[in-house]
C-alpha cells in the first residue's frame, strides 16, 4: 500500500505499521491486531485465554472470538472479523449501476432481496424516478418472504447451537417452502438479482397468486410447532432468559438496530417510521418486549414471521396491473421486457424490431448493456429494515455509468460490536446463545 505523506503531517516513523521510503513513495507493512499483547496481559494470572472459532458450529460463519477467561466466566471478550472479506463495495464501482445488484445481493447471502432493494432504492433516488406500484408492491411480497426465510435461519441454527436439533430440522424444512416460492417468483433460490433499477427483472408468474396462499397455507400450520417445541419449554426458557442481556440505553450507544434493539422496548422500525416500497399502505404490528435477553430476540423473532405473512397477504389484494419496470429506455434494460418463448428474457417482437428493423435500436440496446446508463452527480443514503436491523446504502455518483463510492452501514456488522456487552460477567456456555441471539451473517461484516 503507498501514500503520500500529507503536506504538514510528521514524516517520523509511524507507531502502527513499519514503514519503507520507495520510488514510488512511502509503503506500509500493516499487521494485524494486538493479539500477542492481548494475550501476553494475562500470562502468570489466574486467567486463560481461549480462541472460539473462526472454524466453529457455532460462530454463525468464520467469526472468531477471543475470550479471557476466569474459571466459567467470561472477563473480556473479543470479536474478530475479516476472514469473509469480499471487497463487494470496492468491486461495485468498477461496475456498471445495474451490474452492481448482482454484487450486493452476495453480502448478507440469507436476505439478498434487502441488499438489492436498498441498492436499486438509492440509483433511483439519485436518478429522481420511482419504479411502478406494481413492482413496488413486487418487491414489498419479495422482502417479507426473505424476512421469513432468514429468520427461520435463525430458530435453525439458535437451536442446533443449544442442542436441540429437532428445532433445526424444523427451521430448515420450512426455510425450503419459502426458497421453492422465492425460486418460482424470481427463478433463483438465492443470490437472485432479481430487483433492478427502475422496477424488477420481470412481471410476475402465471398462477403465483395460488402458489403464494398455499405457502401461505403451509406455515400456519407449521408455525404452532414452534410454541410447542420451544416457547412454553422449560429448558429453553432456562437456557435462554436473563441471558445476553442489553438495555435500551446500551442499544443506542452502540447503534444496535433491528430485533435486538425492538427486544430492549423501542419500536423502532423502518418499515413505519420511514416507509419505502409503500410500506405505509399495509396494516402490521411492530412486536416489542421490554426483556432484552436472548429469550425476547427469539420471540419477537417469532412474531415478525407471523406479520410477515400478515403482509404478504395483503401484497396479493393490492396487487394492481401495470408495468414492473419504469417505461424509459433510457434507464430500463430493457424497457420492453416481457416473457418470451423460453420463459425469459424479450419477446420476440421487441428481438426482431433491434436486430432487423432499427439499427438506433441495436445502437441504444449494445450502449446500455455494455456501458449501461448515466446517473446526475451527487449522493445519497438509503436504508431499509432488513431482517437484523438498519440497512443502509451510501451511493455517491460523479455523473458516469458507474458508482463513484459504494458504503454500506450493514446491520450485522454493527450489532457484533455488542458482543462484549452481552457476554462479559457471563459464562462461557452463555456467549453462544448471545451470538446466536444477535444473528450476524459474517458475508455482510466484511463485506
Amino acid at each position: 500500500m503507498t501514500t503520500e505523506p500529507l503536506s504538514g503531517a510528521a514524516t517520523g516513523p509511524d507507531p502502527y505499521a513499519e514503514s519503507r521510503e520507495t520510488t514510488e513513495g512511502r509503503v506500509y507493512t500493516v499487521t494485524g491486531g494486538d493479539w500477542d499483547e492481548f494475550i501476553g496481559e494475562s500470562a502468570g494470572e489466574e486467567r486463560v485465554v481461549i480462541n472460539l472459532g473462526p472454524q466453529h458450529p457455532s460462530t454463525h460463519g468464520v467469526l472468531r472470538l477471543v475470550l479471557e477467561i476466569e474459571g466459567e466466566t467470561v472477563v473480556q471478550a473479543r470479536p474478530v472479523i475479516g476472514y469473509l472479506h469480499t471487497g463487494i463495495e470496492k468491486n461495485c464501482e468498477y461496475r456498471t449501476w445495474t451490474q452492481g445488484v448482482t454484487f450486493v445481493t452476495r453480502m448478507d447471502y440469507l436476505a439478498p432481496l434487502f441488499n438489492e432493494a436498498g441498492y436499486c432504492l438509492a440509483v433511483e433516488k439519485l436518478l429522481g424516478i420511482e419504479a411502478p406500484k406494481r413492482a413496488q408492491t413486487f418487491r414489498v411480497m419479495l422482502m417479507e418472504l426473505n424476512r421469513i426465510s432468514s429468520h427461520l435461519v435463525f430458530l435453525a441454527t439458535g437451536a442446533m447451537e443449544l442442542g436441540s436439533t429437532t428445532g433445526m430440522t424444523y427451521g430448515f424444512r420450512d426455510r425450503e417452502e419459502v426458497l421453492h416460492l422465492l425460486e418460482f417468483l424470481t427463478g433463483l433460490r438465492m443470490n437472485h438479482a432479481f430487483i433492478r433499477p427502475g422496477g424488477v427483472a420481470q412481471d410476475l408468474p402465471e398462477g403465483y397468486r395460488e402458489k403464494v396462499l398455499q405457502f401461505i397455507k403451509v406455515m400456519d400450520t407449521r408455525l404452532p410447532d414452534y410454541d410447542k417445541l420451544f416457547t412454553g419449554q422449560p429448558i429453553w426458557k432456562q437456557r435462554l432468559q436473563n441471558v445476553g442481556y442489553l438495555p435500551l440505553d446500551g442499544c443506542l450507544q452502540l447503534g444496535v438496530t433491528g430485533p435486538m434493539l425492538r427486544s430492549a422496548g423501542l419500536a423502532w422500525d423502518l418499515r413505519k417510521v420511514q416507509p419505502y416500497c409503500g410500506y405505509e399502505e399495509f396494516d402490521f404490528e411492530v412486536p416489542t418486549s421490554n426483556d432484552a435477553d436472548c429469550y425476547a430476540r427469539y420471540l419477537l423473532r417469532l412474531e415478525e414471521i407471523h406479520q410477515s405473512l400478515r403482509i404478504i397477504r395483503q401484497c396479493l389484494d393490492k396487487m394492481e396491473p401495470g408495468p414492473v419496470m419504469v417505461d424509459d429506455p433510457k434507464i430500463a434494460w430493457p424497457a420492453q421486457l416481457t416473457i418470451g418463448p423460453d420463459g425469459m428474457g424479450n419477446s420476440l417482437e421487441h428481438v426482431r424490431k433491434i436486430m432487423g428493423q432499427s439499427m438506433e435500436s441495436l445502437i441504444h440496446h449494445f450502449k446500455l448493456v455494455t456501458e449501461g446508463f448515466d446517473v446526475p452527480p451527487g449522493q445519497v443514503y438509503v436504508p431499509v429494515e432488513s431482517p437484523r436491523g438498519e440497512l443502509g446504502y451510501h451511493l455517491v455518483s460523479d455523473g458516469g455509468t458507474r458508482p463513484m463510492r459504494v458504503h454500506v452501514r450493514e446491520p450485522s456488522f454493527v450489532n457484533l460490536q455488542a458482543l462484549p456487552a452481552l457476554t462479559e460477567g457471563g459464562l462461557v456456555a452463555d456467549v453462544i446463545a448471545a451470538v446466536a441471539s444477535i444473528d450476524p451473517v459474517m458475508g455482510g461484516v466484511d463485506r
